[in-house]
């Protein structure tokens, strides 16, 4: 029966039975008397760090207790004294001679703060894919103008996953090379002699006489106001980064989640009125998790940054945990570029369907144009609604748009014509082509009246593929022609070759020459001609105007003698626009004609 006893080594506890414990101490004792004293201390204490990080590998629980196999098998992956003896010529090499055999562990990726430019992410890379650092470099300063800023992201996350090569152990191990005694002692030396050259560089003399104690007070003193300066800064950069990053990973995890199980939701009352459900190929369940992988996962690394700022000595998540999330995001990120290129392409084609109709009218008929709504969709008879998702009445969904314009052009032809053309976009021609006759869309002529629906409409299943209905009137020259109120919502005519009304009048009227549309009743725009004209004297009053229908009034108000009020109304029909002011001075002489006799 064997005693245990407890030992630190390394900063780690161990149990270890009595044997063992006096064969390590053997070992240990042996391996000292083997280096020089220059930098035996340091070197022994990375030996120890190696043999500790050793035996944690190969222990099951804390209660285990070491023996003599578990130390046997240390040694020999650490070595015998006896067979790394160093020398001043051999720690200058490469080569090392052993009779036993070297047991190296899988290279690893730490960041090497020694070669480091920022912090020591593409020094770490550089070693563990064995290529110099600077072409690492160089991909990271270029890929911000390629990813859009995002490889900026990725290098802070990586700055706070990858550890960063402290110990010689994790040094060795970072270059792929063997943990023993003597690649440990070697890289100690280096250490060393890094140190001494620097130390001997240095003028002695001229510190001396440079360096007084006050002026390293103040210094002192400087260095730890900023210090605390930059701690504070650091913690409120962190602070401001838990909360946008904790704000932003829950609303894609709320947002996605409502996405991912929209079909159980009564009614869909939130995703009705959106064009997600119905403008996209890719299931919405589908579309809320890559919404949460994408987006989510750089917002988790963004809040463990705030965190590690906020908080000393976070504990990592581990690198398993990591390198999943960094490759679930990247598979998830390939597959959304993928479908959005397949997103992409629904919309690549245009196709239509044209259906011609014939207008009779006579020469000298006046024709009507207008829109009307239909009440059940719309109360309103003007362009309110690119898309939404409504319902007919019959209770089925469907989708209701406004996407409704017409256009007025000359034709040579004795007979007018309307075109009337649907529009749709899809994945190839003929796949538009059919989505446009799908569309449906109502209008009628009824003798000389052409009345237009202002809405189209199309099944759900059809989805948001740019629908639109386009409407060309030609008309003959000399065609008299009026519109309604909410014609100019609809309208997109040349306006070099309509001209159309821009100002208050109702019911406009409009005659088509060959070169123009004209407008026969529209109000002038001259600053000099109102829509209405008052006119005062003693005991009469005129007004000048035009009426709700363009049409020029002239009324005149007289008191006679014997307190009589006599009104007269004219209703004049001019065959162009008139001027007010022009016809002002006209009726003053009427007034005073009026009075002399």
């Amino acid at each position: 029966m064997n005693k245990t006893i407890s030992i630190n080594l390394g900063g780690f506890f161990f149990h270890i039975d009595e044997d063992a414990y006096q064969k390590l101490s053997r070992y240990f004792d042996a391996v000292k008397r083997s280096l020089s004293a220059d930098g035996r201390d340091e070197i022994m204490k990375d030996i120890e760090s190696r043999i500790a990080e050793l035996f944690q590998e190969r222990i099951q629980n804390e209660k285990q207790v070491i023996g003599l196999v578990e130390i046997d098998t240390v040694i020999a992956i650490m070595g015998q004294p006896e067979d790394y003896k160093i020398d001043e010529d051999a720690t200058k090499s490469s080569s090392f001679s052993s009779t036993n055999k070297i047991y190296t562990r899988a290279k690893r990726l730490y960041r090497d703060k020694d070669n480091s430019l920022l912090g020591g992410v593409a020094a770490g890379f550089g070693h563990y894919l064995n290529i110099d650092p600077l072409w690492v470099r160089i991909l990271f300063i270029i890929s911000p103008f390629i990813s859009f800023g995002t490889s900026i992201i990725i290098y802070l996350i990586l700055w706070i996953l990858i550890p960063e090569a402290i110990t010689t152990s994790q040094k060795l191990e970072m270059k792929g090379e063997p943990i023993n005694i003597s690649n440990i002692e070697r890289k100690v030396k280096e250490g060393i002699d890094e140190i001494s050259d620097k130390i001997g560089n240095i003028d002695h003399q001229k510190i001396a006489d440079n360096a007084k104690y006050g002026a390293e007070k103040v210094g002192s003193t400087i260095s730890d106001i900023l210090g605390t300066i930059f701690k504070l800064f650091a913690k409120f950069i962190g602070a401001l980064i838990v909360i946008i990053a904790s704000f932003a990973l829950l609303g894609f995890i709320i947002i996605g989640i409502i996405m991912m199980f929209s079909s159980t939701m009564p009614d869909n009352y939130i995703l009705n009125n959106i064009q997600t459900p119905i403008g996209l190929e890719t299931p919405l369940w589908v579309q809320g998790i890559l919404l949460i992988l994408v987006f989510g996962i750089p917002f988790f690394f963004l809040l463990l940054l705030g965190l590690k700022l906020l908080v000393n000595n976070l504990k990592s998540i581990g690198n398993v945990a990591t390198y999943t999330l960094i490759a679930t995001w990247v598979i998830a990120s390939g597959i959304a570029i993928s479908l959005g290129i397949n997103e992409a392409t629904q919309m690549a084609f245009e196709g239509k369907v044209v259906q011609k109709e014939e207008i009779i009218l006579t020469p000298t008929d006046t024709l009507y144009i207008k829109f009307k709504n239909n009440d059940f969709y719309s109360k309103s008879n003007y362009r309110n609604h690119d898309f939404k998702i409504t319902q007919d009445e019959g209770d089925n969904e469907i989708i209701y748009s406004n996407n409704v314009s017409i256009e007025i052009k000359y034709t040579d032809e004795a007979t007018p014509y309307m075109l009337i053309e649907k529009l749709a976009n899809g994945k190839s021609t003929s796949q538009a082509k059919k989505r446009a006759e799908k569309i449906k869309y109502n209008y009628k002529i009824e003798g000389n009246t052409i009345v237009l629906d202002n809405y189209l409409l199309t099944a759900v299943e059809n989805k948001f593929r740019g629908q639109e209905v386009e409407i060309y009137l030609y008309l003959p020259k000399g065609t008299i022609f009026q519109t309604d109120e909410s014609y100019s919502n609809y309208d997109r005519s040349d306006y070099d070759f309509f001209d159309e009304n821009e100002y208050d009048t109702k019911n406009p009227v409009y005659r088509v020459d060959s070169d123009k549309i004209r407008c026969l009743n529209c109000l002038e725009s001259e600053s000099n001609n109102d829509l209405s004209i008052e006119i005062e004297t003693d005991d009469t009053s005129a007004s000048i105007y035009y009426d709700e229908n363009g049409v020029l009034v002239k009324k005149v108000i007289n008191k006679e003698e014997n307190g009589v009020v006599k009104s007269t109304e004219e209703r004049i029909t001019a065959t162009k626009k008139v001027k007010l002011d022009s016809i002002k001075k006209e009726v003053l002489n009427e007034i005073n004609n009026s009075k002399k006799k």
